[in-house]
């Protein structure tokens, strides 16, 4: 990555400035992109997104020929940097959680892998507490209430049917921190156990599904608002027999995750996700787990060994995709650059709607005055040159 962490010059320049002014980039707001824009930073706070004038006493950064956009959020992420979030220790997630917040990721989600229920219980807590000090926005359980036809990087003796009282057993244990589910919503106690997590403000994703159609359309009904990594761990989409794909597409209630990484989807399947569900209803995610931003080597994801090659990660045992290697600056510039979609619908999927999904939009997910001055600095090409979380670089433009 060619921009460097926050130098300590720079950082002493900010002290001293009441207020940080980015001047002359392309600005992607919810209205739309300015030109020429201009955005004031405040303490950890957006101030404003059109001064007339910058305040005299501004450290001011001249942003020319370069692209500000809102910070993304990541709703399921297992780890990142050489750290596991479904099994490290403290300082293991912090080390995950850095290395995704300089690749442009200021609101992440840990997620969790199929493990023994006393061993999930336990990690909920342990997690909980980084989401309540700030570092993480919540947990997402990815198992085990999953289908063993489509489990993916599971363990299969660990899963287990969705039973409504095992489920608010997790999220009692998260205290408050859970924020999405993923359940094969076909299995037996999986419908009763979408109506609890819909009663207690927990996201009900639909996902390592065997459903049919029909069972995925009475998911909805009972209040399941997300299909996580759509397309992937699912039946694929039939003619005569449509499955989970065609519903969780149709269905105007459903945010559908995708992992924009080159290896999960054909850039068809991208494609028809966006112009049948609309850029309103995807959220780009990164499945990520220990190798993201990290490099190639054995790893462990969950109790199951993973040997990442040239970037793909797959179960040693069997050599099913376990997770990804991404981050959201990749995905963001592949879909900028390779799906050619516009930059206000990639902005959209990458940081409005997970926000929106996770309940706070009215703090981050895009840039306007009141809101965290979480933000991401992009060259012409749309690689990675800068981050601001709350207002400090974590990495710093090098321009000028």
């Amino acid at each position: 990555m060619a921009a460097r962490p926050v130098r300590a010059t720079s950082a002493a320049r900010a002290a001293r400035a009441e207020s940080t002014v980015l001047t002359g980039a392309r600005v992607v707001l919810p209205t739309g992109t300015v030109e020429n824009g201009r955005l004031v930073v405040e303490g950890t706070k957006i101030a404003d997104v059109a001064p007339d004038n910058a305040h005299a006493d501004a450290l001011v950064l001249d942003l020319t020929g370069h692209w500000v956009v809102p910070g993304f959020v990541d709703i399921h992420n297992h780890g990142g940097g050489g750290a596991s979030f479904t099994s490290g220790s403290a300082e293991d997630v912090l080390k995950g959680v850095r290395t995704h917040r300089e690749h442009g990721t200021t609101t992440l989600v840990a997620s969790t892998v199929t493990g023994e229920m006393d061993f999930l219980t336990h990690r909920a807590g342990f997690l909980s507490e980084l989401v309540e000090q700030g570092d993480l926005a919540g947990i997402h359980f990815e198992g085990p209430f999953i289908s063993p036809c489509r489990k993916g990087a599971h363990s299969e003796k660990l899963l287990r049917h969705p039973d409504p009282a095992e489920v608010r057993k997790l999220i009692d244990a998260a205290r408050g921190t859970a924020r999405m589910m993923t359940l094969a919503t076909e299995l037996p106690g999986g419908i009763d156990s979408v109506r609890l997590l819909a009663e207690q403000g927990v996201i009900a994703a639909i996902g390592h599904t065997d459903a049919t159609y029909e069972q995925t359309v009475e998911a909805i009904e009972a209040g399941a608002t997300v299909a996580t990594h759509l397309f992937n761990a699912m039946p694929a989409l039939g003619h005569r027999a449509p499955g989970p794909i065609a519903a969780l597409l149709e269905d105007e209630r459903i945010t559908v995750e995708l992992i924009n990484d080159g290896t999960h989807l054909h850039p068809a399947a991208l494609e028809l996700a966006f112009h049948r569900a609309g850029a309103g209803r995807v959220a780009f995610i990164t499945d990520a787990m220990d190798a993201a931003g990290f490099g190639d080597g054995r790893y462990q994801l969950g109790p199951l060994a993973v040997d990442v090659k040239d970037g793909v990660a797959r179960l040693v045992d069997g050599g099913s995709i376990a997770g990804s290697t991404l981050t959201l600056d990749t995905a963001f510039r592949r879909a900028a650059t390779i799906d050619r979609l516009p930059v206000e619908e990639v902005v959209q999927a990458i940081s409005a709607n997970p926000a929106r999904l996770l309940g706070v939009y009215d703090k981050v997910g895009s840039l306007e005055p009141g809101k965290d001055a979480d933000l991401v600095v992009l060259d012409a090409d749309f690689t990675l040159k800068g981050v601001m979380r709350k207002g400090e670089w974590v990495v710093e433009p090098q321009v000028g």
